[in-house]
């Protein structure tokens, strides 16, 4: 049985009418740039994300970077950011001229530490990016007390994570804004670039709404420097078509997650994801710890499953950061966890018998360690 790791051909192909019709809507109007199309999204995204506003840009990358532009970020100011994200949420503190601070995650969660965090505090600190690894929703409530002690704000990077919740509460919805991206690989994934910044402050709803579009709202009076950074109204038509059907694919990933973790518990050497009291994850990815990874990812291999390493290098040892000299060894659990880490296929539209299969895999090797 050949896995493969993500497939969207069953999610596209149960929706290829509605988005065909949606495509030929926005094609017969003909309005393509910030139409009724992009405006409906920001509604509707903002109703299930629990939040006052949504400003759709053109990548979760931009959505970053414009609302820390949004937040005042000047150069030389310090934010905390994880040591074992994705390089995006460091490259977004550098664009805005802030310096990004990395700071451990909790070795069981891979989420932010708000111990170690309080521990990377300094005066140049300006405020911290809670990223929701994996689908797992950060301790927030933890998070944002530390942020009100020292004054500092929070900018959640949702990317990962649509449909989470922190005690009930979306993921997304914490932050002064927040951000979050539509890669087709997502969880709510356009056709192509996509991405979005959340939040319940007006001003800065229209301050990233300037900053998206050249720094203007009004036509030819441009307010700030601004960017070309727009939710483009096809995906926009696309994506209000998927959000409809977020919740069903969401059960779907938790009812695979919680499948694979039966199959998978008590095999020694393996550790399974971790899910704190009050997380509702939406399982973006599923991924278990091992010393022996790569020897795995290849009995996978082998037998045509599948597998993803999310990340292999963590932000401090790539040569974009050499220049902060953050040596190996600087941060150790961002690092074991990169060498140990390993995603398994979990995609709406995964069978029990393929879940099983994997599972079947994964022992087979143990049992031969």
């Amino acid at each position: 049985m050949r896995i493969p790791f993500l497939s969207l051909a069953g999610q596209h192909e149960a929706i290829k009418d509605e988005v065909l019709g949606a495509l030929a809507n926005v094609y017969d109007r003909q309005s393509f740039v910030l139409g009724e199309q992009v405006a409906a999204f920001e509604r509707e995204y903002s109703q299930v994300s629990g939040v006052a506003y949504t400003v759709g840009v053109g990548n979760g990358l931009d959505a970053l970077h414009l609302s820390l532009r949004a937040l005042g970020l000047q150069p030389g100011d310090e934010v905390l950011v994880p040591s074992n994200t994705y390089i995006a949420t460091w490259l977004a503190v550098s664009l805005a001229g802030g310096v990004p601070v990395p700071v451990e995650p909790d070795w069981r969660t891979s989420n932010l530490d708000a111990a170690q965090l309080a521990a990377a505090i300094t005066s140049r600190t300006r405020g911290i990016i809670p990223v929701h690894l994996y689908g797992q929703p950060c301790d927030m409530s933890a998070i944002l007390a530390l942020a009100a002690r020292h004054s500092l704000w929070v900018m959640e990077d949702n990317a990962q994570a649509q449909g989470a919740s922190w005690h009930g509460q979306p993921t997304g919805s914490f932050g002064q804004v927040n951000a979050t991206s539509f890669y087709p690989s997502k969880n709510l994934g356009a056709l192509g670039d996509g991405g979005a910044i959340t939040t319940n402050d007006a001003v800065l709803a229209h301050t990233v709404r300037q900053l998206r579009n050249y720094g203007t709202e009004r036509r030819y009076v441009s307010e700030t420097i601004g960017y070309n950074s727009r939710l483009d109204e096809l995906q926009a038509a696309v994506l209000r078509v998927k959000l409809h059907h977020l919740p069903e694919w969401t059960r779907q990933r938790r009812e695979l997650a919680d499948r694979y973790t039966a199959y998978l518990a008590d095999i020694p050497g393996l550790r399974l994801p971790f899910v704190v009291a009050g997380a509702t994850p939406v399982w973006h990815l599923y991924v278990v710890h091992t010393p022996w990874r790569d020897a795995l990812q290849q009995h996978l291999a082998a037998a045509g499953i599948e597998s993803l390493v999310h990340y292999p290098v963590p932000p401090h040892l790539q040569p974009a950061y050499a220049g902060l000299g953050l040596p190996a060894g600087a941060f150790p659990i961002a690092e074991e966890l990169a060498t140990t880490c390993l995603s398994l296929p979990l995609w709406p539209g995964m069978t029990e018998a393929m879940i099983e299969n994997v599972a079947t895999v994964i022992k087979d090797f143990y049992h031969h360690q």
